[in-house]
This record gives structure tokens, sequence and C-alpha cells, in this order.
């Protein structure tokens, strides 16, 4: 008899937005193997057909090319749908102070379309992405959810506009929304490729090509690197918890530790050596610190373990280990 994913009940008809990206399309993947019916919204802004070339043959599987800009796609996508798992959205800091317009109109007004599309349609939860950028210029570690600062960046204001949002949908309509502020999120199939390529994957696919990765700042910038399957545990837990003091609130989705960049190429060179001994004896280099960059990130999880009975199974060594296996094989 096959295990279920964390108690997930198969019968469940679940809406993934931005579903052929990094974080969707393995929402996508774990939701149907457990024998979920699987509805994907994407418009292909940063999300990749190749993420769900494989699920188009699935008949559990729907794909709806289609943007969260537009409310009609919104409401085509959420018809007789029992939860939404909100992903969709544009990502990365520069992104944002490159172009904030894009951003918002993305990041706000899709949100927004999509509280609207699941109120009308009576959904049982929406469960979004949010962000740790949202905890700002906030110097106190850990951080805890309820305790932020100011934001830095055009993108941290529009993912603390999603929180605000969900709070107002949830006392005035009704509609039950948890909120989950991702930690810097790493695994299979996140793009090395683009302007705005995530560091893990990015510094990946330079080590492989004996480059040079190129650090910003000092090393000494740290994070809460999170494995994408912790991120899959939070989203199902968020759909399930039926303790009324667990909903219309936001956890951090993360592991609970800080690696700085330098530990983190450290790992990186010591797991791709495995496969490639030369990878080793490659230099580091050193740039400006980027704008908008928080110094330091370290999340608390005791509210999410408490209220969600969320236990993260991967740190950044195991996380790493999977990733960078992941990334030798499909890459290479």
């Amino acid at each position: 008899m096959k295990q279920s994913l964390f108690g997930l009940d198969p019968n469940h008809r679940i809406l993934v937005t931005g579903g052929a990206g990094f974080i969707g399309s393995n929402l996508c993947d774990a939701l149907l193997a457990n024998g979920n019916k699987v509805v994907c919204l994407d418009n292909y802004a940063t999300g990749k057909k190749k993420n769900i070339a494989h699920l188009l043959s699935n008949k559990n599987f729907t794909l709806i090319e289609g943007d969260i800009r537009n409310l009609k796609d919104c409401e085509t996508a959420v018809e007789n749908i029992d939860y939404v798992l909100h992903q969709a959205a544009l990502g990365s800091v520069p992104r944002s102070i490159n172009d904030p317009v894009t951003s918002n109109e993305v990041n706000i007004s899709g949100f927004l379309n999509m509280l609207v599309a699941a109120r009308d349609a009576k959904v049982k939860r929406f469960v979004y992405a949010a962000s740790s950028s949202t905890y700002g210029d906030s110097q106190e570690l850990p951080k805890i959810e309820d305790r932020i600062g100011s934001p830095l960046s055009p993108y941290a204001i529009t993912k603390y506009v999603n929180e605000l949002y969900a709070s107002i949908f949830s006392s005035t309509y009704g509609l039950e929304t948890i909120g989950l502020r991702y930690f810097n999120v790493f695994g299979r199939k996140q793009d090395p490729k683009g302007a705005y390529a995530a560091v893990i994957p990015k510094f990946v696919m330079q080590l492989m090509r004996h480059e040079s990765p190129t650090i910003n700042g000092d090393g000494t910038y740290s994070r809460d690197f999170t494995y994408i399957d912790n991120v899959i545990q939070m989203n199902v837990l968020a759909m399930q918890v039926n303790n009324k003091e667990a909903v219309n609130t936001v956890y951090n989705v993360a592991y609970g530790g800080r690696t700085s960049l330098n530990e983190l190429v450290v790992l990186l060179k010591k797991y791709l050596s495995a496969f490639d001994s030369e990878i080793n004896q490659i230099e580091i280099s050193y740039g400006p610190t980027r704008i908008g960059d928080v110094p330091h990130s370290l999340a608390s999880i005791e509210k999410a373990k408490k209220l969600l009975g969320y236990q993260p199974k991967f740190g950044i060594a195991s996380g790493l280990k999977e990733a960078v296996n992941w990334y030798w094989k499909n890459l290479k």
C-alpha cells in the first residue's frame, strides 16, 4: 500500500499556481504521486515547460496556460478546487529593483486576483508563498513571525502586502489563508541560468564548468538555506491542519540553521569533487555587495513545529548532497 504524503487525502483537488516553476513543479510531482488531482496555472514567465513535460500524460494533471494578472484565468483555474497552493510570483530582489512595476503587477495585483477567485469559488484554504524578505532591516536573529522590520526592496514590499491582503480576506470574507515565508529554498529543478538565478544552482553550474564563482561581498553574509522537500512538507501540512489557532497566519519555512556564503562554497566544492576532483582547486572571486541584500537570515521554526507539526528532514549538508547529485545527472 502506498504511503500517503504526510497523511494528505488523495481525493483533494489542488491548484498550484506557478506550477511549472521550481517550487511549483516539485509540489505538482509530490501531489500527483499521492494520487491527488492537480491543476497547474502558469504563463512561463519564470517557469519552464520542461519541468512539467513528464506530467502532461497524467490523467490527474491539468495544465492551464494563463496569467494571474488576468482575473478570468484565475477564475477558470479555481473551478472545483479544494485547496490553492499559490506559488506564482516574480521572485528576486534585483529584478524588483530593476523593474518594480512588473513585480508589483504580478505579486500584488495578481495575488489579489487569486484571492478574489478563491473566495468566490469557496475553496477550503488558500496557502501562499510568502517570503523571508518581509523581515527587511530587522537585525534580530532568529527571525520570529510576529516581529518584522522595514522592507529593503520592492520585492519585499510586494510580499508583505500579500500578507496584509490575506489577513483582510480572512477577517472580512472568511477565506482561510496560510502564508509560508520561504527562506532561500534550493533543490532539484531550480534554474541555474539567467540574470536572477539563485546562488546555489548558479554556483553549482559555474563549478561544474570549472569557472570561478563570484560571491557578493566578503562571503560572511549568511542564509537559512532550505531544501525543497522541507517546503513540500510545509505546504502539505498547511493544507491539512484543522486547528483554528494554526490558520489565518504566517509561518517561517526553513531548516533553522545559518550558513555563510563562504561555508556554502566549501560544501559545494566538497560534494562536486566526488564527481570531478579538479573542482576542489577552483578559487572563488569576490565582488561588491548587492543593493537590498539582507546581511544575515536565520529562521525560528518553533511556531511551525508547534502548530503544524513541522519536522524538517533535510539540513544544509544532506540537502546539498541531494541537489548536487541531481544537478550532476541532469546538467552535466
